[in-house]
């Protein structure tokens, strides 16, 4: 394990950082953008599939592997690494992850070939779980009373970065090859390692478990907390629907009777930050009057949104690209204020525990992001994108049920958001 002795280095010289004092918006600001810019490299090859399967010679079946491998690798990373920030400096890991995830950016730019781009993809993957490196880093940093206002413009940045990563990556590959997107995205995760080293404090470890214990540990962290499995499955819910939209929206664009390319649908990724920017109110509305009232609004909200686009056969193809654009604000909205929400809710549970509450919440997520993308893949070519909304309304249906019922377990651990 290379990683983990390269991450232990010396001795941290510096005390465990939890100042009541608020953050400072500089602070904040770079929190936000780390989060963003390190998050958007597994989402960069979205929109450019199609461009990279001609470029590279590879069937839409071999090219299809990149998304997914990369996705594979960031679970496999939340999993594997992301527990390693309660037993090491947490700033010390986010700068070699941000490291070599630059190298493996810069190595996928320069691929001659499809195999091994995806070799590529899954380190890429694997290290842009700095990201989740980062979001329990501010919500140690932030003082009790304003953890959820903080960790939700953290979450602003980072869901900012998935969501623009498709339209940059669209207009980039459509002008410049996909190539250059891999160079400038490359260029962007080496500046965030730079800032990182020099803008954030040290951070002491929680605790002085063996990385094996660590591991076991996330297993007893799931039986101890009925929290924490409520908030990872509906969560996962409502990944499955999120995923199954934006992994078969290119293709259902590309076909009859819109015929967009990829700028176009990459485009679509405005909508849906717009939604994003819900999440520091999200945070707010948890701070005040407890997550779980959120949670049950987000999960609302994406059922509604989702729902809505039942009525397109009904319209004209412009009026169709209206309203799925409308629903992408809602049900992005939703998502994001409920991950917000969820995340408050957890690193709430055991302050000591909180790179693997994270960790088992977003493993969750993840789980439901690769079956939403395979679902809706196969959903979409058997019966259409009807179905698709289908998908994706019943999974947010049953995120709804979670958060609902039953209503006596939900109540989470006391903490300034859930008191």
């Amino acid at each position: 394990m290379s990683f983990i002795r390269a991450v232990h280095g010396t001795a941290l010289p510096a005390p465990a950082t939890t100042s009541p004092a608020p953050l400072s918006h500089g602070l904040r600001l770079l929190l936000a953008a780390s989060a963003g810019l390190s998050v958007a490299s597994i989402y960069y090859s979205q929109p450019m599939l199609g461009v990279m399967g001609a470029s590279l010679g590879a069937s839409d079946t071999a090219v299809g592997l990149v998304p997914m491998l990369t996705q594979l690798g960031y679970a496999l990373g939340i999993l594997l690494l992301t527990p390693l920030g309660d037993r090491f400096d947490r700033r010390r890991i986010i700068v070699i992850k941000a490291a070599l995830l630059s190298v493996a950016l810069l190595l996928g730019g320069f691929a001659p070939g499809i195999t091994p781009l995806l070799g590529v993809s899954f380190v890429v993957g694997l290290t842009a779980t700095l990201a989740q490196d980062i979001v329990p880093a501010a919500a140690t940093l932030a003082a009790e009373h304003e953890r959820g206002k903080v960790v939700g413009s953290v979450m602003t940045g980072l869901l900012l970065g998935i969501l623009l990563s498709r339209v940059i990556s669209g207009v980039v590959a459509e002008h410049f090859g996909w190539r250059a997107m891999f160079q400038v995205a490359a260029a962007s995760v080496a500046l965030v390692g730079v800032a990182a080293w020099r803008g954030l404090p040290r951070f002491h470890p929680s605790n002085t478990l063996s990385y094996g214990a660590l591991l076991k540990s996330l297993v007893s962290l799931w039986t101890r907390y009925g929290a924490l499995r409520r908030a990872a499955l509906a969560q996962a819910f409502i990944s499955i629907g999120f995923s199954a939209f934006w992994s078969t929206l290119a293709v259902m664009l590309h076909g009859a009777p819109f015929h967009l390319g990829s700028a176009a649908a990459g485009a679509f990724g405005l909508a849906g930050a717009a939604g994003a920017l819900g999440a520091p109110v999200a945070g707010r509305i948890a701070d005040r009057f407890g997550p779980e009232v959120v949670t049950r609004l987000g999960a609302g909200l994406t059922v509604v949104s989702f729902a809505t686009m039942f009525a397109a056969p009904w319209l004209e193809p412009h009026h169709r690209l209206w309203l799925i654009g409308a629903s992408a604000v809602g049900f992005d909205l939703g998502a994001q204020i409920t991950l917000v929400a969820h995340q408050t809710l957890v690193f709430g549970i055991e302050p000591a525990a909180r790179s693997r509450l994270n960790a088992v919440l977003f493993v969750c997520v993840f789980i439901g992001m690769s079956i939403g993308a395979a679902g809706g893949s196969l959903v979409l070519a058997r019966w259409g994108w009807m179905a698709v909304t289908l998908l994706a309304t019943a999974s947010s249906l049953a995120a709804l049920a979670v958060r609902l019922f039953p209503a006596a377990t939900a109540r989470p651990a006391p903490t300034a958001a859930g008191r």
